[in-house]
């Protein structure tokens, strides 16, 4: 069976009477959902209003994270359920692991943590493939109240060294290497670079050693990952839960900042179990003893909330998969996950499906596959594109949800809500603000637009539980960053609309971030590595339309007069820069020599201007920009390379 049948759809009044019972009253919400959570301590109030930089959520409770996400479900009954399927294509391998099997590994692999001086508030950061012993170090961290931080293994060194430096961690968990379809990365030489950069240094570095590439180990500082936990099993040495106050940090989870230096988003415990149960619930509409596969990165956000905590929180079974949506080895793969272990939802990038598209256009690969337990596919990460969604439509003929978070939301901020009732489609919108996110549309001085008029996205303070109360030992940036351009909200850097039906549409960046395939990058860090060459005199990074990542970074640079490299030896050497300096995840293949670059007082307007000139597309010339002539050269540099 190619396709399934949706279950009868719910009244999409459940929506907008969920709506209106959290605006009536957020707090005696908010509380009605935490009641679906074991506390050590229940919380007796919502919200301290005078606490934190804009209050925070349950102030008087505390938990364990870990306790909810396995123990309880150990507890009462489903042990031999499973909890987490990992499925590895690029090295030919499969492992599930139950409730019961799961927790002796977390528990197990907390009390090594513990033996190596790990205590609560202690930050240990994990660099790691998509293997199992990923999640096991997330919920072993949270079992002892140590504060996580995980680093996508796609970064170079001296990303990994700015982490280790803000985060300062006592431990390092990593891995040998990761796999990719047609390479091994190994990640030991990055760490060991890093460790050399950073003014900070780790007291130990713990070490899975992988089949596909041995590491050198460092004979004080590294230890081996299996021997330590074979030594605790052994011994039969097994951590418990340790109570921490729901304010209490869980992870920390660095974002590109505009500067270049990395900001350490803050997640708390109580807040952020409350909110992925109301999601599960309310947004996914997965059940207790339900499939999820999150085709994402235990890197990135998405991987935190949706491949670890909320379906585990939820009592269900996340599938873990350590490959891509073409190429391993085909553009039937996520078709063969989906059917193999009985999925209910997929959550994916919009990218991703690009992907399979160009691949695969008439869905062939489809063929043969037993879909009938698939119920929708959810897409996040970057704008999905209509096209892509109606191929999407019409091949799988289940719902396609597009949805819109941040790294800061910690959740989604709007989307159509399949466990409410879902709401028409309208391509090209993720729907509609979900229950505790004010979702407003103001223009530069900060007063709301009218409808289908542009303006930026913003959310009215207070921001629900799970979202950020601060970054990580910097109030003051948060404050900068987030909560100044717009009193009283949350700027949150996108630009969009909101229609007469109270559909949002979001519609790009307002800032110098963009999205290369769901990952968030900045253009000032990458020009921070161009303008390190001693070739270039000038630089600016914009992100253009690609048809498959969704954006793609373009450099821009002037070189210095008397520069004795050819352009061409200049661009080569840049983008092999980037990859070094960034990583192979900037995506970064396009360095464009120019003769000059405009001068202007904003360089949002200059970089907006300069993007549309990339796409194709109509645009009015700044009044702020000193001499218009520049953006013609640059527009017929770019019609040389076949761009715009």
């Amino acid at each position: 069976m190619n396709g399934s049948h949706a279950a009868p759809a719910r009244p999409a009044e459940g929506y907008y009477e969920t709506y209106a019972r959290w605006q009536a009253d957020p707090g005696a919400y908010w509380l009605e959902i935490a009641e679906g959570i074991d506390w050590i301590k229940p919380p007796a109030r919502a919200f301290d209003p005078e606490a934190g930089i804009y209050g925070r959520w349950f102030p008087d409770a505390t938990c364990n994270t870990c306790f909810n996400a396995l123990d309880r479900h150990v507890r009462d009954g489903r042990g031999e359920q499973v909890a987490l399927i990992h499925d590895s294509p690029v090295t030919g391998t499969k492992a599930s692991y139950t409730y019961a099997q799961m927790l002796e590994e977390v528990a197990t692999l907390a009390a090594v943590l513990q033996d190596l001086g790990v205590g609560k508030g202690d930050r240990v950061i994990i660099y790691m493939p998509m293997v199992p012993e990923a999640a096991f170090a997330m919920l072993a961290c949270a079992r002892i109240g140590a504060v996580h931080s995980v680093v996508f293994g796609g970064f170079a060194a001296k990303e990994l060294a700015t982490r280790i430096d803000d985060a300062e961690p006592k431990v390092i968990l990593t891995a040998t290497c990761g796999v990719e379809p047609t390479r091994v990365v190994e990640y030991k030489p990055l760490l060991d670079g890093a460790i050399a950069m950073a003014t900070h240094k780790p007291e130990t570095c713990v070490v899975l050693q992988r089949p596909q590439a041995d590491a050198s180990m460092h004979a004080t500082r590294d230890r081996n990952w299996r021997t330590l936990v074979a030594a605790a099993k052994a011994a039969g040495r097994r951590a418990d839960c340790v109570e921490v106050a729901a304010t209490d940090p869980l992870y920390i989870l660095y974002t590109s900042g505009t500067t270049g230096r990395p900001k350490g988003v803050v997640r708390d415990n109580g807040g952020h179990m409350v909110v992925l149960k109301a999601t599960m619930d309310q947004l996914f509409d997965v059940g207790p003893g339900e499939v999820m596969f999150c085709a994402s990165d235990v890197g990135w956000v998405v991987g935190h909330g949706y491949i670890v905590y909320a379906p585990l929180l939820q009592a269900a079974t996340s599938v873990l998969y350590e490959g891509k949506p073409v190429g391993t080895p085909d553009p039937g793969a996520f078709w063969r996950v989906i059917a193999e272990h009985g999925v209910k939802v997929l959550f994916t990038a919009p990218t991703a499906f690009r992907a399979i598209r160009k691949e695969d256009p008439e869905g062939r690969h489809l063929a043969g596959h037993d879909l009938s337990r698939f119920r929708a596919l959810f897409l996040a990460g970057e704008r999905a594109d209509p096209e892509t969604l109606k191929w999407a439509e019409a091949l799988l003929k289940v719902p396609v949800i597009d949805h819109w978070w941040q790294t800061e939301s910690g959740s989604p901020i709007v989307g159509d809500p399949m466990g409410l009732g879902l709401l028409p489609i309208k391509h090209g919108s993720p729907t509609v603000p979900l229950p505790g996110w004010d979702v407003q549309c103001l223009d530069e001085g900060g007063r709301q637009v009218e409808p289908g008029k542009m303006g930026a996205i913003v959310l009215k303070l207070p921001l629900p539980p799970g979202a950020l109360p601060t970054l990580w030992n910097d109030d003051e940036r948060f404050r900068d960053a987030y909560l100044t351009t717009y009193p009283g909200y949350y700027n949150t850097s996108d630009a969009g609309f909101i229609d007469a039906d109270g559909y949002v549409f979001i519609m790009g960046r307002t800032d110098d971030i963009i999205n290369v395939a769901g990952h968030r990058l900045s253009t000032g860090g990458m020009e921070e590595v161009l303008a390190a060459h001693p070739a270039v005199a000038e630089c600016a990074v914009v992100g253009i339309r690609d048809a498959l990542k969704g954006e793609q970074p373009c450099g821009f640079v002037v070189l210095k007069a008397g520069a004795t490299e050819t352009p061409e030896q200049v661009e080569r050497e840049l983008v092999a820069l980037v990859r070094e300096r960034i990583g192979p995840v900037a995506a970064f293949k396009l360095a464009l020599t120019v003769n000059r670059l405009p001068k202007t007082r904003s360089g949002k307007i200059l970089r907006a201007t300069m993007k549309k000139i990339a796409d194709g597309e109509d645009y009015a010339v700044p009044a702020t920009i000193e001499d218009p002539a520049v953006l013609g050269e640059i527009g017929t540099a770019l019609k040389g390379r076949g761009i715009g």
